[in-house]
C-alpha cells in the first residue's frame, strides 16, 4: 500500500483554484511545494540534468495552461506528475537529447565515514533489488514509494484503470521482497553456495544476475530455506539518492511562465501535453503515435457506416430502375450483393509498455508531431430524382452548371527537433509540416541563442534551421528555447 499523503498535498484545491485564476503567486506556491520532486522524477528518466530542468519547465507552463480542465482539483499533484511523465517521454524520444550530464545529488547533511559505508551499503542492497523488477515495476514503486502518490494517481499517471494499476503496484511490491529477500542471502550467504557466489561477481547487481539468483534461491535447497529480515519498502528505497534541483531554476521557469513576450513559447509547450482525456488527465505519451491516428478508429467507423448506406441506397435504386424499365432478363436472377463494412480495429495497446529506465534500455524511436484529421466528403446527389435541365444564359439546355473552385487544403502543424552545439557555434534544427502545408517563421529564442528564417511548406517536407549562439564564451553546460509560428517549440543544448 502506498504512504498516506504528505501535508502539502491538502492544498491542492487552493492551489488547482489559483491556478484557474491565473494567480501568479499561486504558480511560485506549487513551484515550492512540488518542483523539487518533480525535477527528480523527471532526472530520474532522463538522466541529465539539463533535460530534466526543461521537463520541469515545460510541466508547469502546461499545468497553467490546462488547470481548467482539470476535474479534481484534490488530484492536483498527481497530475503535475503526470504531466512530466507526459514531457519525460516526449524528450527520451528525441534523437538529439542532451545526455550524460547527471545532476548531483541533494546536501543530506555531513555525514561521518561509518555513516557513508554504511549508506553505500544499503543503496547497494537497494539497487541490486530493483534490478529484478521490470522498467514499470519499478517506476510504479518509486512512485507510490519514495513520492507517495496513491493507485488513482497512478493510474492517471500511467493511463490504466484502477484495478490494473493496483494489480501492478501490488505484483511490484511482492516481486521486489522477493528480490531483497534474493539479495540479502547473496549478500550474507554467498559464501555457502557456489552458484550466488558465481552470480554475484559484483555488486550492485546488475538486471540480469538479479533476476537469475531470484530464480536460483527459489529453487537451491541451500538458499530457499535461509532466514533474512523484512526490511519495508520505505526503508529500503529511503537511501536512493535524490537529484539536486539547480538554484537558478525557479527564476528561469517563473519567467518562462509568465514573462508578456513569451506568450507564443507558452502556447507551443502547451500544445505538446495535448490530448487530454474526459477528466482533464494528459493521454500519455505514445513513441510514433500521432493525433490523427488516434482520431482514426473513432472516426473511420463513422464514415464506414456513411459510405456503406450510401452505396446500399444507389444498389437498390439501380436495381428499382431496372425492373421498372420492363427489362426482366436479369431481374429474376440478379440478387442485390452484401455490403458488408469491417470497422478497423483498435489498437490493443494502451500507449504505455513496459519502460525500463535510460540507463539499462536503448531509447524509443522519434515520434512524429501531433497532426490534426481533416475529411471532406463530398455530398451526393439521390439517383431517385432527375430534374429537368435549366437553361444555361445561352439558351441551350442541358449546359451543366458552374463548379465552385475545390476548398483549400486545411493548413497544417509543425513538428520540431531541437539540437545539440556542443562547444561550436551552431547547430541545426529541423522543422516538417504535418497533416498539411504550413507558411512558417521564428517567433522568439531563450537562452543566449539566436535564429530567424521563414517560409512555406508543404505537407510532409522538412526544412533546417540554423541556430547560434550569442555568447563568446562556453562555460558550463546551457540550454534555450527556438519557438515558431504557428505553434511549435525545441530545445537546444549548446557548451
Amino acid at each position: 500500500m502506498a504512504p498516506e499523503p504528505s501535508p502539502g498535498q491538502f492544498d491542492d484545491p487552493r492551489l488547482a483554484d489559483a491556478l484557474r485564476a491565473g494567480d501568479v503567486i499561486a504558480l511560485t506556491e506549487v513551484y515550492d511545494t512540488y518542483a523539487p520532486f518533480l525535477y527528480d522524477y523527471c532526472h530520474g528518466l532522463l538522466r541529465d540534468r539539463v533535460e530534466a530542468a526543461g521537463a520541469l519547465r515545460n510541466t508547469l507552463i502546461a499545468a497553467r495552461a490546462h488547470i481548467g480542465g482539470l476535474g479534481d482539483p484534490t488530484r492536483l499533484r498527481g497530475w503535475l506528475y503526470a504531466l512530466a511523465r507526459k514531457e519525460s517521454m516526449r524528450r527520451r524520444d528525441e534523437p538529439s537529447r542532451h545526455t550524460g550530464q547527471e545532476a548531483p545529488e541533494a546536501d543530506d547533511g555531513d555525514l561521518s565515514t561509518e555513516a557513508m559505508n554504511r549508506r553505500t551499503e544499503r543503496r547497494a542492497l537497494a539497487h541490486s533489488a530493483m534490478a529484478a523488477l521490470t522498467g514499470r515495476q519499478r517506476e510504479a514503486v518509486d512512485l507510490a514509494v519514495r513520492h507517495e502518490l496513491d493507485p488513482p494517481d497512478l493510474a492517471g499517471i500511467f493511463g490504466m484503470s484502477y484495478e490494473e494499476v493496483s494489480d501492478l503496484l501490488e505484483g511490484a511490491l511482492a516481486d521486489l521482497e522477493g528480490a531483497l529477500r534474493a539479495a540479502l542471502i547473496a549478500q550474507n550467504h554467498w559464501e555457502d553456495c557456489p552458484s550466488v557466489s558465481a552470480l554475484t561477481g559484483s555488486w550492485p547487481l546488475t538486471p540480469k544476475a538479479s533476476q537469475s539468483l531470484v530464480r536460483h534461491v527459489a529453487s537451491c535447497p541451500t538458499c530457499e530455506p535461509r532466514e533474512t529480515p523484512r526490511i519495508p519498502a520505505d526503508r529500503l528505497l529511503s537511501v536512493l539518492p535524490i537529484a539536486a534541483i539547480p538554484a537558478d531554476l525557479r527564476l528561469d521557469v517563473l519567467t518562462a511562465a509568465t514573462a508578456a513576450d513569451r506568450g507564443e513559447f507558452r502556447r507551443g509547450i502547451a500544445a505538446l501535453a495535448e490530448p487530454f482525456d474526459e477528466y482533464g488527465w494528459p493521454v500519455p505519451y505514445r513513441p510514433g503515435a500521432t493525433k490523427e491516428r488516434e482520431a482514426k478508429p473513432r472516426n473511420v467507423p463513422v464514415l464506414a457506416a456513411v459510405g456503406g448506406g450510401i452505396v446500399a441506397v444507389a444498389v437498390i435504386v439501380l436495381l428499382s430502375m431496372t425492373m421498372f424499365s420492363g427489362s426482366n432478363s436479369g431481374a429474376n436472377s440478379a440478387a442485390p450483393p452484401s455490403n458488408s463494412q469491417g470497422e478497423p480495429s483498435e489498437d490493443p495497446s494502451n500507449g504505455s509498455g513496459d519502460l525500463p529506465p535510460p540507463s539499462d534500455s536503448a531509447p524509443p524511436s522519434p515520434s512524429a508531431s501531433p497532426s490534426p484529421t481533416t475529411t471532406s466528403p463530398s455530398p451526393s446527389e439521390s439517383p431517385t430524382k432527375s430534374p429537368s435541365p435549366k437553361p444555361s444564359e445561352s439558351g441551350r439546355p442541358g449546359t451543366p452548371p458552374h463548379k465552385p473552385p475545390p476548398a483549400p487544403p486545411k493548413p497544417g502543424t509543425l513538428a520540431v527537433s531541437g539540437c545539440s552545439m556542443g562547444t561550436n557555434r551552431s547547430c541545426s534544427m529541423h522543422i516538417t509540416a504535418m497533416g498539411g502545408p504550413v507558411n512558417w517563421q521564428v517567433a522568439g529564442s531563450s537562452g543566449e541563442l539566436s535564429a530567424g528564417g521563414g517560409g512555406h511548406l508543404q505537407a510532409g517536407q522538412t526544412v533546417g534551421v540554423t541556430v547560434s549562439r550569442t555568447n563568446g564564451w562556453c562555460l558550463g553546460s546551457k540550454s534555450g528555447t527556438i519557438s515558431f509560428a504557428p505553434g511549435g517549440a525545441a530545445q537546444v543544448s549548446y557548451c
